[in-house]
């Protein structure tokens, strides 16, 4: 038997439909669906189905000695054991065994990992690998026609990055959960990548809030000449508000056109998406990065794009664009195909390429009908970004004046989009035209009005979703299969509420005592150092277990800080996390009212000065409370936000105002229920008989 091994159902479900000639025959194996047709069976995982775990006797955090926790063993352990148990009653009775899962890292893991375990029950089975970038009919027959070999060392690098996040993220989160008196469903996550990407977020908002404002005037003026344009002061920003009047002051009622320089702008067509650029264009029109790559996956499995997870940004040229393109002349993007052909399809090429996949692009049409709202706008993105490649630069025509109003000179420029190019394809973020009227030098012009602006300057942003993602490669943070996982991690541990990310006050207490105490854990360089060192084994030009040494005396070191400083680490920690409680003050005394847990665990907000105050309010029973720097005008209580996960977060606002409108609703129901009793009691109604 010829046994076929895919990394999810669905993508089993699929290959088996391309490559049987009939319909396969669905059969259950020990609960799992297969499909088989003639000598040949197909069964799909879910993901892993095995991890990464310490033994039993390292479970209890208060009694493990975290040193000790370093140099632990690690073991793997099944998680999906109904599809282990299936593999292994398959693997048993098949002579070749072909390895179909993704092909990156992680897929070669998890391949490996299904491979182990037949194995152990069928030693001498023939094993080969295939290679994919698109679930369609010919790619997948060309694959299983070209079988190639399993690439140990690419699996090796991802079982090293499983382990050393695992020593990490166990060892630290312990460190700092224990030291904070933070156990539980609520104990502080600390990782090896997703420290120092929580560490930029925080130290922009120390940024933010350590920002002066600098005041500055701006002087503009409306002039008129049969179209009216705004013009602004030549300098801009005018510092000295004394210059800025008297400026203001002697302007006059009329203009004289001083100059005009015509000229011509163009914009080269985007570079191919990779997984950055297409997370990042996907957040940009409303779909975090999470979302994104899931409904990215989808349609990967479905057979609608190519493989969403890629550094490259040159289509290699075993790739048949022309036929791509062609193949939506029969669809809504006919006219954009037409188009596209009758030229010359050259596209554009970015700086990174590589061989294992090609960049994220369209692989096969679909009808808008056929897909949710959100996998549509993805999938429209993806296939108007791919047409965008292939397109000419836009070409603008540009117009700078300079109107002399009382020697004093103001500017205005206009811009036409005289030749759309790729952006008539990807119509995303589109500039709007700046249209100035027909001017002559020395032309006199009516100053309709001028205003006299005070402004002032504003904080650094903060960083949008795509943007972090963006600066996390950069530095080298996490992989483009990871980075939008920890930023998932963030909102999940409320570390950040909010899209741009802004920090919640654990996180601020978490990051402020790391930084003083132990600061290598918050920086980039030694993650970045371990992802190349990773990538190094994917190479094979070092040894997993090398990796894995050099990450635990990494961490020893890391460790030495963190014992020396433990003492401070925990006061820090403790006064940074009693802050994140206090969600206002108190109108009655004037003390902090702070959240609080009832002996039944009931949650609330009290005030610090009980038992002399007893002011109360009511919390949800679940989910984790997140406080914002936006605070309620009548009640000087901060608004919070309640975060479950896999839900979106419950925005309370103020509790105090959120309890009001709970009582009026109870006493409405009070009400209408009173009402009603006395409605069924008149004479003229006659109860029911039986």
């Amino acid at each position: 038997m010829h046994l076929i091994i895919t990394e999810k159902h669905d993508t089993a479900k699929r290959i088996a439909a391309i490559l049987s000639e009939k319909k396969p025959d669905k059969q259950r194996v020990n609960g799992v669906d297969t499909y088989s047709f003639g000598d040949t069976t197909i069964i799909g995982l879910s993901g892993h189905i095995v991890e990464v775990d310490f033994p039993k006797e390292y479970n209890n955090w208060q009694k493990t000695d975290l040193n000790n926790l370093i140099q632990a063993q690690v073991l793997t352990n099944p998680t999906r054991a109904n599809i282990v148990t299936a593999i292994r009653k398959l693997g048993k009775g098949a002579d070749h065994l072909t390895i179909a899962t993704d092909y990156d890292r992680e897929g070669e893991l998890i391949g490996v990992e299904a491979l182990n375990i037949v194995k152990k029950v069928n030693s001498d089975i023939l094993a080969d690998r295939v290679h994919y970038s698109t679930i369609t009919p010919a790619e997948i027959k060309k694959a299983f026609s070209n079988p190639t070999t399993i690439d140990f060392n690419l699996a090796a690098a991802g079982e090293s990055r499983q382990i050393i996040d695992l020593v990490w993220g166990a060892v630290l989160t312990r460190y700092v959960s224990l030291n904070s008196g933070r156990l539980g469903a609520k104990f502080l996550s600390v990782g090896r990548v997703q420290s120092p990407t929580l560490a930029i977020i925080v130290n922009r908002e120390k940024e933010r809030e350590a920002f002066v404002p600098v005041p500055y005037w701006e002087i503009f003026a409306i002039l008129v000449n049969g179209g009216e344009f705004e013009t602004q002061h030549k300098k801009g920003r005018i510092l000295d508000k004394a210059e800025a009047e008297a400026i203001y002051a002697k302007l006059g009622k009329t203009g004289t056109v001083k100059s005009i320089i015509l000229g011509k702008r163009s914009e080269k067509p985007p570079t191919p998406f990779n997984t950055t650029e297409f997370l990042r264009a996907a957040s940009s029109i409303g779909i975090n990065p999470a979302n994104a790559m899931r409904i990215a996956e989808f349609l990967y499995v479905n057979g609608y794009i190519s493989y969403p997870r890629t550094d490259n940004t040159v289509y290699p040229p075993t790739v048949d664009t022309k036929a791509i393109i062609e193949s939506f002349l029969a669809t809504e993007f006919k006219e954009y195909a037409k188009k596209l052909l009758s030229g010359d399809l050259t596209p554009t090429r970015g700086k990174k390429e590589t061989t294992d996949h090609p960049p994220i692009m369209p692989a096969t049409p679909v009808t808008r009908n056929k897909l949710k709202e959100d996998e549509w706008k993805i999938y429209e993105l993806v296939v108007r970004r791919f047409f965008a490649t292939f397109a000419t630069e836009t070409q603008w025509e540009t117009m700078a004046v300079t109107v002399d109003i009382t020697g004093e000179d103001f500017g205005a420029n206009g811009a036409r989009l005289v030749e759309q190019g790729w952006r008539w394809y990807y119509q995303y973020n589109l500039p709007q035209d700046r249209i100035l009227p027909k001017l002559t030098e020395g032309q006199i012009l009516n100053v309709k009005d001028t205003q006299l602006v005070a402004k002032e300057t504003q904080p650094p942003s903060r960083y949008g979703q795509g943007h972090l993602i963006k600066i996390m490669e950069d530095l080298g943070l996490g992989t483009k299969s990871t980075r939008h996982e920890i930023i998932s991690k963030l909102y999940s541990r409320a570390y950040v509420h909010g899209n741009p990310l802004q920090p919640t006050k654990t996180a601020l207490a978490v990051i402020d005592a790391l930084e003083t105490y132990a600061n290598t854990i918050t920086k980039p360089d030694m993650t970045s150092k371990l992802e190349e060192d990773m990538d190094k084994i994917s190479e094979g030009k070092i040894k997993e277990d090398f990796v894995i040494n050099e990450s635990r005396e990494m961490l020893v070191e890391v460790f030495k800080d963190l014992t020396k400083n433990k003492e401070m680490i925990g006061e820090s920690l403790r006064n940074g996390l009693y802050e994140d409680k206090i969600i206002g003050t108190c109108k009655k005394c004037s003390s902090d009212l702070i959240i609080r847990k009832s002996k039944k665990g009931s949650r609330f907000i009290g005030c610090s000065g009980y038992p002399n105050c007893d002011f109360i309010l009511p919390l949800p029973k679940v989910g984790q409370i997140v406080v914002t720097e936006k605070q309620c005008i009548d009640h000087s209580i901060y608004h919070i936000k309640i975060i479950n996960k896999g839900k979106r977060p419950w925005d309370i606002g103020c509790p105090h105002c959120n309890f009001i409108e709970w009582q009026k609703k109870v006493e409405n129901e009070k009400d209408g229920a009173a009402k009603a009793m006395r409605s069924n009691s008149r004479t003229d109604i006659k109860p029911y008989k039986s």
